[in-house]
């Protein structure tokens, strides 16, 4: 089946009260990104763009977030995870293929998981409910087979008898269903519980009274189905993450000097012969070349790094660097920020929104805001574009080859032409030509001591 055929809805209406937090619970973070966006992440791997968020608790934060997402809908009152599906109910009514519904808290799940459940409902023929054996299952619902080993309903601990309670294949709350099926069944689900809750788990009794039983596929890995309601469970996952990412770098041929003091989000690539030393931070999505070196205690996120460059004791935000770049040690590059291949941000220098051309150097104590500095400068040591009148921000354009003496004030907007020259401890408010020569300094004046 063409996965343009398949649409998921997410369950991201929860308060969250055991959080704490005055943040959606959804929006927590995990490795940098919010747990939300783990899920989002794992359909784009899986090739699942049609998807629908139920949002409910601080869903304007929610939706802010994630601007690209276009079906929202919203559950009002907390009525219960079914629903919650309900409110999806125009999107459902289009869907043609099969429909997956995955909880927002819930980041772990992988996208060959997904995969795999949906070429078992193509080969059965119904849905599945994904599953996880595991050696407590103190307080989820235990999955019971028929004799064919089919789904026949879904039992909460609460109900469930001895015999039942023995059960370590547990709901994962994940469900692959036609949407036919899905929305048949939705439509019979009642609230006669203790809570007066539509619990989307009795759709499985549903169908299975209409004799539509359905399929289990139990994952080998049951951290992929652990789900966030408390910090402490947030804390719990962070480290799942950080230890099954490693790993996975590891095996691809990246060198981890201590995997106790190096933290990396799932959502992160690193290429192969890549050194992490420790206290290095990759977050969101980052994109780390071949033969790099991250590190000691460096945070990079939503930035991309070209082959062979290095990068220490600094904080990268936002930002694209080309092959061979040099950072730091202790620089700070801001959102939008470019550096050329070959370029060299050295120590204490601060950029934001620039971009700095092949092979030139800013190598230490510089301010460098909204600018375009070409191909082979040298900033010297002090050098500050002043991008901000108290109002607006304006632009420094400087050419290829021009050289800024060290303690130089650049007052923006101006340009300073191709191979020019700005002399030591220059102020400058006036565009400098090609090849020349700009000194904008008091006159010095000696003085003997007795004449002052």
């Amino acid at each position: 089946m063409d996965k343009a055929e398949v649409r998921a809805v997410i369950l991201a209406a929860g308060m969250g009260t055991r959080m704490r937090s005055k943040l959606p619970k959804v929006l927590h973070r995990l490795g940098g990104k919010p747990l939300l966006g783990h899920v989002l992440h794992t359909l784009d791997e899986a090739g699942i763009r049609q998807r629908a968020v139920i949002v409910g608790h601080g869903k304007e934060q929610v939706e802010a977030q994630f601007p690209k997402e276009t079906n929202w809908f919203t559950q009002s009152e907390q009525l219960g995870t079914a629903h919650a599906v309900m409110m999806a109910k125009d999107f459902l009514s289009s869907a043609q293929g099969y429909v997956f519904i995955l909880c927002g808290d819930a980041p772990l799940i992988r996208a060959q998981t997904l995969t795999a459940m949906l070429q078992l409902a193509q080969k059965e023929a119904r849905g599945v409910v994904l599953a996880a054996q595991v050696e407590n299952p103190t307080g989820y619902g235990r999955m019971i087979r028929n004799q064919d080993g089919l789904l026949a309903k879904i039992v909460e601990e609460r109900d469930a008898d001895t015999q039942e309670r023995k059960v370590r294949e547990i709901n994962a709350g994940v469900y692959c269903l036609p949407p036919e099926m899905l929305l048949g069944a939705l439509s019979k689900v009642g609230n006669d519980n203790s809570q007066g809750e539509y619990y989307l788990t009795d759709i499985v009794d549903i169908l299975a009274q209409e004799g539509q039983h359905l399929a289990i596929y139990t994952t080998d890995d049951p951290t992929q189905i652990l789900g966030v309601n408390s910090r402490r469970q947030l804390a719990e996952l962070e480290a799942i993450s950080r230890e099954r990412t490693l790993l996975e770098l590891m095996d691809s041929g990246v060198t981890v000097v201590d995997p106790g003091s190096t933290f990396v989000a799932p959502t992160v690539r690193v290429g192969r012969d890549t050194v992490l030393l420790p206290f290095t931070f990759l977050e969101g999505e980052t994109v780390i070349g071949e033969d790099c070196s991250i590190g000691p205690n460096t945070r990079i996120v939503d930035s991309t790094l070209g082959d062979g460059s290095h990068c220490q004791y600094s904080v990268v935000l936002e930002s694209v660097l080309a092959e061979e770049v040099q950072i730091g040690p202790f620089a700070y590059l801001r959102p939008g920020t470019e550096v050329g291949r070959g370029a060299k941000v050295g120590d204490f220098v601060e950029i934001k929104k620039s971009h700095v051309g092949e092979g030139s150097k800013v190598p230490h104590l510089s301010y460098i805001g909204d600018a375009q500095i070409g191909a082979g400068v040298n900033i010297g040591a002090g050098t500050i574009t002043c991008n901000y009148d108290g109002q607006n921000k304006h632009q420094t354009v400087i050419g290829d080859g021009a050289f800024i003496g060290s303690n130089s004030n650049l007052v923006a907007p101006i340009k300073i032409g191709k191979g020019a020259l700005v002399g030591a401890g220059s102020t400058l408010t006036d565009d400098v030509p090609a090849e020349n020569l700009a000194l904008g300094r008091a006159r010095q004046v000696n003085l003997q001591k007795k004449d002052h």
